[in-house]
């Protein structure tokens, strides 16, 4: 398993930040969905289990990343996709064609039967209909998957006093916020808007060592602007790195934004989680190519 670390050069003397390449780990389980699987996985085989079910929209990197999964590691795996609209456009979605090229099984339903998906009588019409299955919840997040994300700290990373990461459903920061020092500060960025994921991470943790930062999500999720465009290129052009407009590019906008700010006290040591999701980006270029905008320019994925 690969993960490296490296230094951004920054305008800024008193302030060190460096970026842990978590999306090295594996280039379609990447970063955080690695973490939030391995346990879960290893629960599914405890449990005899053969079959994976989740959740998750258009270009989800946890639909893709159980797909892969399962593909690895002999598991049958269903796909509950938010959209009825996508059922006869998955040739057109690079995220579901890969999806369903590793053997992924798709249902495809309302927004509104989406938001049923917790529920006991939506849960029980599915075990009718495809059987016995493991279940994971969309995105991921569960107490397995928190075990799984406490481990993306290592002893190596004590130096650091200001840990940053980027936050969907809150499994991934919780993980962080659990394994790390009280001495820390963990920060963390919603690509969500509202404020009820501070709510959800109480849930999972009983420190108090952590803040969100609200003020970069660009509009909500699967929101992007201009300027996060031109921002996640030219850092790709300054650092070698390429980031997604989902989750890390909107962190690493808001981290150079409150550095500017001088948010960080002197002599802070930054630690930014790059939590994958590159696999996105290739949709996210097709809807901009349709309104004539300038797409994200990425890497060998």
């Amino acid at each position: 398993m690969q993960t490296k670390l490296h230094k951004i050069e920054i305008d800024n003397p008193n302030v060190e930040l460096y970026i842990k390449r978590e999306d090295l780990i594996h280039p379609l389980i990447s970063g955080n969905k690695y973490r939030k699987l391995k346990y879960n996985l290893l629960q599914a085989k405890t449990e005899n289990k053969t079959t994976l079910l989740t959740f998750g929209g258009a270009f989800s990197n946890h639909i893709l990343a159980v797909a892969s999964a399962g593909f690895e590691n002999n598991f049958k795996t269903i796909g509950i996709v938010r959209g009825e609209e996508l059922f006869d456009k998955i040739d057109q979605n690079p995220t579901l064609k890969k999806a369903q090229e590793l053997g992924m099984q798709f249902k495809f339903v309302s927004r509104e039967e989406f938001r049923n998906k917790t529920t006991k009588a939506f849960l029980h019409n599915l075990k009718t209909e495809f059987g016995d299955f493991y279940l994971l919840p969309e995105g991921g997040t569960n107490e397995l998957a928190i075990k799984g994300c406490e481990e993306i700290l290592t002893k190596e990373d004590e130096v650091f006093t200001h840990i940053c990461c980027s936050i969907g459903t809150g499994g991934t920061i919780s993980g962080i916020i659990n394994s790390s020092l009280n001495s820390q500060q963990i920060v963390g960025f919603p690509s969500l808007k509202g404020d009820f994921i501070s709510n959800e991470i109480t849930n999972f943790v009983v420190k108090s060592n952590w803040n969100v930062i609200s003020e970069y999500h660009f509009g909500g999720y699967g929101k992007i602007t201009d300027s996060l465009i031109r921002f996640i290129n030219d850092f790709n052009v300054q650092h070698d790195i390429p980031l997604d407009p989902i989750y890390t590019g909107k962190m690493m906008f808001g981290i150079d934004d409150l550095l500017k700010k001088d948010y960080f006290p002197k002599g802070s040591k930054i630690l930014a989680i790059h939590t994958g999701g590159l696999q996105g980006i290739q949709g996210m270029n097709e809807m901009l190519k349709k309104q004539n905008k300038e797409i994200i320019h990425i890497n060998e994925i």
